[in-house]
C-alpha cells in the first residue's frame, strides 16, 4: 500500500526519465490529474491522457525530450511537502524556484495551482513539489 502518492508519482516520472521511456502509466487521481495538467501547461511533458475504468482510472503520460540531443524537459522534480511534515506557505511568503525559471505546485483552496497563480489570486496552501 502506498501511503505518499504524490511521492509515488513523482517517483514514477522520474525513473521513466531515467529509463528513456517515452510513455508512462500512473494510477490517478484528483490532485494527480491537476498536477499533470499543470505540467502539461508549463510545457513539461509532451501530452497526457486521463483513462477511466470502473475501478481507480489511469493517467498516461507522454513524456518529453529534447529532439536532439534527448535530454528530458526538466531537469528535477523535488517533493517538498511530506505526509510526516507538511509545508504550507501564505500568498505573501510564495516560494520562488530557480529565481523564477522553475514553477512550485501548490495545493490551495481553489484547487491545484503554480506558485506564480497562487499569488496571483493571493492565496497560500500546501506547497507539493518543485519542478525545474
Amino acid at each position: 500500500m502506498i501511503t505518499d502518492t504524490v511521492a509515488d508519482y513523482l517517483t514514477r516520472i522520474r525513473n521513466a526519465v531515467m529509463a528513456k521511456h517515452k510513455v508512462v502509466e500512473i494510477p490517478a487521481s484528483n490532485l494527480k490529474k491537476g498536477m499533470t495538467k499543470i505540467l502539461f501547461e508549463q510545457g513539461y511533458i509532451l501530452s497526457y491522457k486521463f483513462e477511466d475504468d470502473n475501478k481507480q482510472g489511469k493517467i498516461k503520460i507522454a513524456l518529453k525530450y529534447h529532439p536532439k540531443t534527448k535530454t528530458p524537459a526538466f531537469t528535477k522534480l523535488e517533493r517538498i511537502s511530506t505526509p510526516g511534515l507538511r509545508k504550507y506557505t501564505s500568498a505573501v511568503d510564495m516560494p520562488r524556484v530557480l529565481n523564477g525559471l522553475g514553477i512550485a505546485i501548490i495545493s490551495t483552496s481553489n484547487g491545484v495551482m503554480t506558485n506564480k497563480d497562487a499569488a496571483r489570486q493571493k492565496v497560500g496552501g500546501e506547497v507539493l513539489c518543485y519542478v525545474y
